[in-house]
């Protein structure tokens, strides 16, 4: 979250908030009616936006504490004085409570509670079962299939290799089941002996699914079996002199081999648990997860969940166990380096919710405990690392302010660029940076609307810049109390654009209309001949007094810094241009069609293989498709053929 500051001088300054109810008097007044069962609570300010969810054992007892401001500290004294409501929900138990307290937290993200901001899905390995030859593949989403799942991975890098390893080992097919359907001769993956190629009967029904059988014994732990099988079955063909036979299989056990040697971890000890470590330095917490999975390591990822410098790695751990588990199934056995506040009770509720027993252990000694010493040895590797990023982004942001005359380093840098082909599919873009480096979840496409002629990359600018800065300007309207005489939310501190003085100054003209011309303004014009490093910078900061363009040191660390900042937006702008540009290339005429959605436009495609069939089809051709009503088929003809009656008539 932006710390607070002063409005920038071109708003309008906002009149004070009206006076709220007083935080104490809305909380006694709420415990009038109080229940004393198991729940949540939550505390709401002025708009409805949650400050803090929490859950008790007995709600009244909980909520009364706050009621008691001198016994708080200070952070929670300020949550009480902005809160404006209060709200409850009961459950049947505490754990009921926890899990309810962590998606609400996960979904509201409070700014006075600890906070686990993680919004990536995590892929898991499926194994196909409605299909003959089930295929294996990486998984991301919602189980809409039929098959058996592995995971979770920490990274899609750590899933490939999976896949690819199991492969190697049991020939499984990766198709899809439409290749799978029409091939007629094997793949590459049959040649280099990655698959079985049982899509042109290269292996039997009951032998493919003895390779998924041992595929299955391997992903639940049981990789002895699975060796003793494949090594029984080289024997034999060696007996019987199939030594072309033997040799691939003997490839598979090596393949075997690696797999199971490789990771960072791969404890013998454990089958199937995650080992959750926090580390704490300089009042940031970093919480490494690795995943384990039948006895090997699917990978490993580091979080930095937001919370007050003052909580203790206990609580954050405890907190971030809780959300964390929201999303996905909790494993039989999670190992952490810290004991939790609560520990029996955050085990209940992991169990509550994986339908099965849950431990949380804190291993003192043996495999286990080295395990989890790893685990915290990454976290404080991976918090040095933020810490040292965090310190020499700072002082970039600082050569930033003294380079273009800002009162303070930048909280919110935005770069805007746009991408298009002649004028075809133009988008704008939006990123924002600030001291946490590049905020991603603040990207922002604009698809252009026009019109623009093409190559006015002006136009496109201005209508960029019109439509962010006019959606800012009427939220602040609408809200004229939503920043309570404090830094608007999400306004930038400096704005740059990709371009040389006509863009700096069409820039400058927008917002100026807007109302906003205060805005610092910095153009970065590419240097003679293109060459990074001899960028000139057009500057319009009133506040500092204008000056020349200029140029910079080609080894000053600042010019870095901005050359990155304008590369990230020139990606993200042609990323944005060309997949919008493959939506228009893969659309068809049948688009354009008045009720023809996914399902009907398949059948009428698979019926006369492309869009110009049934554009040339007659009505009595179009009736016929399956799944085609006959009154659809009218609508198709009649789109396709404006000037033809039903009837035959002009």
């Amino acid at each position: 979250m932006t710390d607070p500051s002063d409005l920038p001088a071109a708003l309008p300054e906002a009149p004070p908030p009206p006076a709220s109810p007083d935080g104490v008097a809305v909380i006694e007044a709420a415990l009038a009616t109080m229940p004393t069962a198991p729940g949540v609570y939550r505390m709401l300010d002025g708009k409805g936006n949650a400050l803090y969810v929490g859950k008790a054992r007995s709600l009244k007892k909980r909520v009364a504490a706050y009621a008691q401001p001198a016994r708080l500290p200070e952070r929670l004294r300020r949550m009480v004085t902005e809160t404006a409501e209060l709200e409850v929900v009961t459950t049947h138990t505490e754990a009921e409570a926890l899990l309810l307290e962590a998606n609400l937290i996960k979904r509201l993200k409070p700014r006075f509670n600890i906070v686990l901001r993680d919004d990536k899905s995590y892929p898991w390995l499926m194994l196909t079962e409605d299909h003959p030859f089930p295929q294996i593949a990486k998984h991301r989403g919602a189980r809409v299939r039929k098959g058996s799942y592995w995971g979770p991975f920490a990274s899609a890098w750590a899933v490939n290799q999976t896949v690819t390893a199991m492969q190697r080992v049991f020939l499984l097919r990766s198709c899809a089941d439409t290749v799978f359907a029409n091939r007629t001769r094997p793949c590459l993956l049959y040649q280099i002996r990655r698959c079985s190629a049982p899509c042109v009967g290269r292996i039997g029904d009951a032998d493919y699914r003895r390779l998924v059988g041992l595929a299955k014994a391997f992903l639940a732990g049981k990789q002895a079996s699975v060796q003793q099988e494949l090594a029984a079955e080289m024997e034999l063909a060696a007996g019987t002199l199939e030594f072309e036979h033997a040799a691939a299989v003997r490839d598979r056990i090596r393949a075997l081999t690696f797999v199971q040697g490789s990771g960072i971890i791969n404890p013998a000890s454990l089958k199937d648990a995650d080992v959750i470590a926090a580390w704490q330095n300089a009042g940031q917490t970093c919480v490494e997860v690795f995943f384990v999975r039948g006895g090997r390591n699917n990978g490993n990822r580091a979080f930095f969940p937001t919370h007050a410098k003052t909580d203790e790695a206990p609580s954050v751990l405890a907190a971030f166990i809780a959300q964390f588990y929201d999303d996905k199934p909790p494993p039989p056995q999670v190992l952490v380096n810290h004991p939790l506040p609560e520990q029996a009770l955050v085990a209940e509720a992991l169990t509550l919710k994986a339908g099965r027993k849950v431990e949380i252990l804190v291993p003192q000694r043996g495999e286990k405990h080295a395990v989890v010493e790893h685990a915290a040895l990454n976290a404080r590797e991976a918090l040095e690392r933020k810490l040292a990023e965090s310190a020499g982004q700072a002082k970039l942001l600082a050569g930033v302010a003294e380079l273009f005359g800002l009162p303070a380093p930048p909280e919110r840098i935005e770069v805007y660029d746009n991408s298009h082909i002649m004028g075809a599919n133009p988008y704008g873009v939006m990123i924002a940076a600030g001291p946490e480096g590049f905020a991603k979840s603040a990207y922002r496409k604009f698809i252009i609307r026009g019109p623009v002629m093409p190559g006015d990359d002006f136009a496109m600018m201005r209508e960029v810049l019109e439509r962010r800065f006019g959606r800012a300007l009427k939220e602040r309207a609408e809200n004229p109390d939503a920043a309570g005489g404090e830094r608007v939310p999400n306004w930038p501190d400096l704005v740059l654009i990709d371009g040389g003085a006509g863009q700096l100054s069409a820039a400058r003209g927008v917002l100026e209309d807007l109302g906003v011309g205060d805005l610092p303004l910095v153009a970065i014009a590419k240097g003679p001949d293109r060459d990074a490093g001899r960028e000139w910078f057009h500057v319009h900061n009133p506040a500092a007094g204008e000056r020349e363009a200029f140029q910079l040191p080609p080894r000053d660390p600042v010019l870095y810094y901005l050359q990155r900042l304008r590369d990230e937006a020139h990606r993200f702008a042609i990323t944005a241009h060309r997949t919008g540009r493959s939506k228009t290339l893969t659309r068809s005429e049948l688009d354009e069609v008045p009720g023809i959605g996914a399902a009907r436009k398949r059948a009428l495609l698979h019926h006369f293989g492309s869009s110009r069939g049934v554009k040339q089809a007659g009505l009595s051709d179009l009736e016929a498709v399956p799944g085609i009503s006959r009154e659809t088929a009218r609508r198709v003809y009649a789109h396709f053929h404006p000037g033809v009656r039903m009837d035959g008539g002009e």
